[in-house]
């Protein structure tokens, strides 16, 4: 597990919720650069992606296990 897995594995359910509202956030508004053609680091959009699925595995797990 990568170190900022393990950071976003020790939040809550109601912080990683809120993480990846701000990080899909994030993402429309690389997506409006990169169509535009203003999009400075084409890379942080891959890592906005990654980092949502990373926090979706995460919640997923969390989810299951208080079921």
């Amino acid at each position: 597990m990568s170190k900022s897995s393990k950071k976003l594995s020790e939040l809550t359910v109601d912080e990683l919720a809120a993480r990846r509202r701000e990080l899909k956030e994030e993402s429309l508004m690389l997506r409006v650069q990169q169509e535009a053609g203003q999009l400075e680091n084409p890379a942080r959009l891959r890592l906005a992606r990654r980092e949502v699925a990373r926090i979706e595995t995460i919640l997923t797990a969390k989810r299951a296990g208080q079921a």
